[in-house]
């Protein structure tokens, strides 16, 4: 009589997010954001935006005119929860204006002086 090998599945912590669902914001976040965004609708400074949910995070980009670059992207990616803050503000360019674990205190770098002028 022969054994039967019955291979048992490991699992892999560092799997890919890509058969998983895509990281999305969620309506208290959207909330938080298009409040700002609204405020400087109201300044004349965003014209326009756009969302993207991707396996790895979820982006809200800032447009002046829609046929140009974000002018910045709000970005969550869930697995910096841990490390550095899973939302951030990034610049044209890929400068990193803010990083942290609170969404409200991300987005006030655009409570700064250099927005207030415009």
């Amino acid at each position: 009589m022969s054994a039967k090998i019955i291979p048992i599945p490991v699992s892999n912590r560092n799997q890919t997010r890509s058969n998983l669902a895509p990281v999305c914001f969620e309506r208290k976040e959207l909330a938080i954001i298009l409040n700002i965004y609204g405020q400087m609708v109201a300044k004349g400074v965003w014209k326009d935006y756009a969302i993207d949910m991707l396996a790895e995070r979820a982006v809200f980009s800032v447009y002046r005119r829609a046929t140009e670059t974000p002018l910045y992207q709000i970005n969550k990616r869930p697995q910096m929860r841990g490390k550095q803050g899973q939302y951030s503000v990034v610049a044209p360019g890929g400068l990193i204006l803010k990083r942290g674990h609170d969404l409200k205190n991300v987005l006030r770098v655009f409570d700064k002086a250099r927005f207030r002028s415009l």
